[in-house]
């Protein structure tokens, strides 16, 4: 898988041919949701096949779960495949009590699958702020 540089800590992604995995990190609320809505909609055109993993996030609420909705219909409109890669049971329980199980189809992540590959170190990552851990310059957030 090829890497798609970037200098955003919420939103990883990595493509191969029209294969695409969107890592996302953080909190998706209404601020990240309006920061992310460009790139996603940009991969929702793109891609042949879009696989959105969300196992890195610390919270979600109603907006993000609508971007997530959005991203799903509009991929499957375009006639892509969609995958939403979740084993939080908080997440899940979210999308149950909405009843997007349906549109979202969340599954677990394949041993073998696309989202199992490495990528960068998650920026985020509260290990690497210890004493002797640096963080390469191009995965530093914008200090913006």
């Amino acid at each position: 898988m090829q890497l798609i540089p970037r200098h955003d800590p919420y939103l990883v992604v990595r493509s191969t041919g029209g294969d695409t995995v969107a890592v996302l990190r953080g909190e998706l609320d209404l601020v990240l949701v309006r920061h992310l809505r460009p790139e996603l909609d940009a991969l929702v055109r793109e891609s042949d096949a879009l696989t959105v993993d969300i196992r890195r996030l610390t919270f979600c609420d109603a907006t993000g779960l609508g971007l997530l909705a959005h991203c799903a219909g509009r991929t499957r409109q375009n006639g892509a495949r969609w995958r939403l890669v979740c084993d939080q049971p908080w997440i899940l329980r979210l999308i149950r009590l909405t009843a997007l199980d349906e549109l979202l189809r969340p599954e677990p992540p394949r041993p073998d699958g696309p989202e199992s590959q490495p990528g960068p170190p998650d920026p985020l990552d509260p290990r690497l702020s210890e004493p002797g851990v640096t963080r390469p310059v191009s995965w530093a957030a914008n200090p913006d």
